[in-house]
């Protein structure tokens, strides 16, 4: 991590950068509890399609999560439960201010 022909100390982001990567490879990235998540199938009785997106509130079991999903105010629409190999996890990368 050190710059040979500069001789100084890696900046903070490239050492951090380096330990979120070996942190996130070595994670099963099943969908948990706080994870966004995408449908990948539709939920008629629900009344949810595919691509809708919502939050795991509380893990079931194994394979079944409980999923809330609320509208651009907050208001929840919907919750139900959810297998996890149907979801998608979503990640959001922040934008620079």
């Amino acid at each position: 991590m050190d710059h040979t022909s500069r001789r100084r100390p890696a900046d903070i982001r490239h050492l951090l950068g380096a330990m979120m990567s070996a942190v996130n490879n070595k994670q099963d990235r099943t969908p948990r509890a706080l994870d966004v998540v995408a449908l990948l199938a539709n939920l008629p009785d629900h009344r949810l399609a595919r691509g809708n997106v919502g939050t795991i509130v509380e893990e079931l079991d194994d394979k079944t999560v409980l999923v809330e999903f609320s509208d651009d105010d907050g208001r929840p629409y919907a919750v139900a439960p959810c297998l996890r190999s149907e979801l998608l996890t979503l990640h959001y990368v922040p934008e620079a201010a």
